[in-house]
This record gives C-alpha cells, structure tokens and sequence, in this order.
C-alpha cells in the first residue's frame, strides 16, 4: 500500500508549482483529478512539442493525474464542482489571485460544509485576506520571482545575471505545498479538521536565500556574481583541463587545501603560502591562485584531473549536459529509469527521490486533455445523456 492511497486531491492548476506538488501526491498514491479547461486545458501543455509532441514541463508534472474537462464559468459547472470537492480530501489551486474565491473554491467559504477538507492556495506572492501586503494581487512567473527574491542578484557572471535554468521559484513553492499538505493530512488525522495553507512563491524563494542574506546582513556586500564557480569559497568552480574539457571542484577546508596543493598541483609549497593560508585570503586572492590551477590542468587530460582529486579525496564532477544525464552510470547502475505512457507513447522517467522497501512509487500515464472526464462525471452521478448534453453545451 503506498502511503497516500485513498487520499483524493482535486486541483486547478496550470503551469509548474502547483502541478509539480500535486504528482508528488501522485507518486505517494494519492488519486489527482486535474481540472483543466476544455479544448486547451493547462497552458503548460503548449509550451513546446518536444516529448513525443507534448510539452516537456507537462509531461515531468503531470504523470499518474486524471483529467476533467470543464468550463469554471458555466452555470453548471459549480454543481460538478461541489460534488467533486465534497469528495476530496485535499483542494489544490493555483488560479489567478482571487479566482478561487470568485468560484467559491476558498478555504471560507468550503470549511463548514468540508470541515475536513484541506485547502492549498499557491500564489506568487501570499494570498493572505488579513495582512494582504501591496503585492497581492500582482501577477507572477517563475523568472519575476526569480528576480524579486534576489535570486538574480546573485547569480551569473559577473558583468551580467542569469536566470536559473530551470523553474526553480515554481519548484520552492511546488516544494513547499506538497511538504505542507503532508503535515496537514498528518494533523488532520489527529484532529479530524482541515485546514488552509498559503504558499508564495516569494517566500518560498527568499527563504532558499537564506544563507546570502545572512552573508549580506547589516549592510555588508552581498556575495559576488561569480558564474559556476561558489562565490565565498575557493577554489570551488569550474576548471579548464588540457582536452578542452571542464572539471568541477570543490575544497571544504584547510586539511582538503593542503593535499590539493601536494596531490593535484604537485605544489605542496602553495599550502605554506600566506597569500592562500586561510578560505578568506584564497578568495581574495582567486585570480592569481586560478592562474595556478589552470597551468597545471592544462597539462592534463580530464581523466587524468579526475584521478588526481579522487586520489587526494577532493570532491569534484564532471560538467554534464542534457545528454550526459540521459546516460550518467550512477542512475543506470541504481536502477533509476522506469517508463510512463504518455498520449504520444512510452517515454523513459527518472523515480522519485528517496526510496522504500514498503511500497514502489506510482509511475502512471500522463493524461490526455479530458480524457477521464466521462469516467469522473459518471461517478459523481452524471448519466450518458447528462454527460452528452454537458458537452453539447460546452460545459465539459
């Protein structure tokens, strides 16, 4: 039995963060019913072509969902809501601010009726109706929160910033509402009541910000745009090799510096050099120890770097691309890779993080556009000819 079979979690979601935390729910064996609008559905659907015709962020958030088709704004839509939220657990939406409560899908308006029912709002920057903040209502995308948390500041080189190159606001706030729901459906099982929760994509971003803030706090300098490499401890970055090739390092501490200086430079007198005795002088001082770094790796061949920092016990990787992950010999070697089916075909998918001898994750198809809608209506009370007048009325 995986853990969160028979738990039944409605959403109306789009994009990435709220349809990232619902297949978590997904993967632990909750039932998701996804509500989507007819013809189009969630828009994240049309953002590229590039997985067998489907869109790549559907695809990674949206396996093991069922669809339902329906048109919010119709009169008979609010009947086919209220049936399905009187049976679900867990009410999850990521609307336009103030479009769930205009449905009467807010945590008020259901608690008496569903005192029991869990409801999740995700937004880009809190929908709080007591202390609403002058950000509320302000629209919001992965790269603006990005932006607006002080992600970008920090990130790039050092003449221009960078985004991260995937939705990483979108994932905090994903993150946090499914962490959230579980310990929700944890107290409820003590308590017998639901709740509301309320995740912004700011907080969730400025809390992963932690450590920069802290580091720029009272008005000291925040860390420096350093590109890969760590912008507080060096040498910790990429490294060009003789073969055209990067490595990826990393030293912790003086015990690492001194055998990196002995068994990878072959310059045990660098660890007895004052310009580098301590992390802080060795950042102050990055460009002239690179200048070191690169003179002795340019000499050697990727391979060659790779053995030298493993035989010093230095951590390191190699600077992956796409197609190198596809193929990367510790997933392989752990068995990582299932297959979902998808409305395109069979397409290779990674398993969640974390695993448990006590039930396997559950890897279902990714769904078509409405393609459980005749199913869903027909259990929550709808005959065939209902379900056909519905759709001659563009309801579903």
């Amino acid at each position: 039995m995986r853990p969160l079979e028979g738990i039944t979690v409605v959403t109306l979601e789009h994009a990435v963060a709220a349809p990232f935390c619902t297949r978590q729910l997904a993967d632990l064996g909750a039932r998701v019913i996804k509500v989507e609008r007819p013809g189009t559905g969630d828009f994240a659907r049309g953002y590229d072509e590039r997985v067998r015709g489907l869109a790549s962020h559907f695809v990674w958030s949206n396996r093991s969902k069922e669809s339902l088709t329906l048109d919010l704004k119709h009169p008979k839509a609010k009947r086919v809501l209220d049936k399905l939220v009187a049976g679900a657990d867990v009410l999850v939406q990521n609307l336009a601010p103030g479009a769930a409560g205009r449905l009467g899908l807010s945590h008020e308006a259901l608690k008496d009726r569903h005192p029991g029912l869990i409801v999740c709002d995700i937004s880009g920057y809190g929908d709080d109706r007591i202390h609403p903040g002058p950000y509320r209502d302000k629209k919001a995308y992965d790269l603006l929160i990005q932006s607006e948390s002080g992600f970008l500041s920090i990130t790039g080189a050092q003449d221009e910033p960078a985004k991260a190159g995937c939705s990483i606001a979108d994932i905090a706030a994903g993150m946090y509402a499914y962490t959230n729901i579980l310990a929700a459906i944890i107290q409820r099982g003590r308590t017998g009541r639901g709740c509301r929760i309320d995740v912004s994509m700011l907080e969730s971003m400025v809390e992963w910000m932690g450590y920069p803030m802290y580091y720029a706090y009272d008005g000291a300098p925040p860390p420096p745009r350093a590109g890969a490499a760590h912008a507080t401890i060096y040498p910790y970055g990429p490294f060009p090799t003789g073969d055209g090739k990067t490595v990826m390092l990393g030293l912790q501490n003086e015990r690492e510096w001194a055998a990196f200086c002995e068994r990878v430079l072959d310059r045990p007198d660098l660890a007895l050099d004052e310009r580098f005795s301590s992390n802080s002088r060795r950042v102050a001082g990055r460009d002239t120890l690179r200048a070191f770094i690169v003179d002795t790796f340019s000499a050697l061949t990727v391979e060659q770097v790779v053995a030298r920092l493993e035989d010093a016990q230095i951590a390191n990787a190699r600077m992956n691309d796409m197609h190198d992950v596809w193929q990367h010999a510790q997933l392989q070697a752990r068995g990582r890779w299932t297959e979902v089916e998808t409305p395109g075909g069979a397409v290779p998918a990674l398993l969640p993080p974390g695993t448990t001898a006590e039930s396997d994750p559950r890897m279902d198809a990714v769904p078509a556009l409405g393609q459980h809608t005749d199913a869903i209506l027909s259990e929550l009370g709808w005959d065939a000819r209902e379900i056909a007048q519905l759709r001659e009325e563009k309801a579903v």
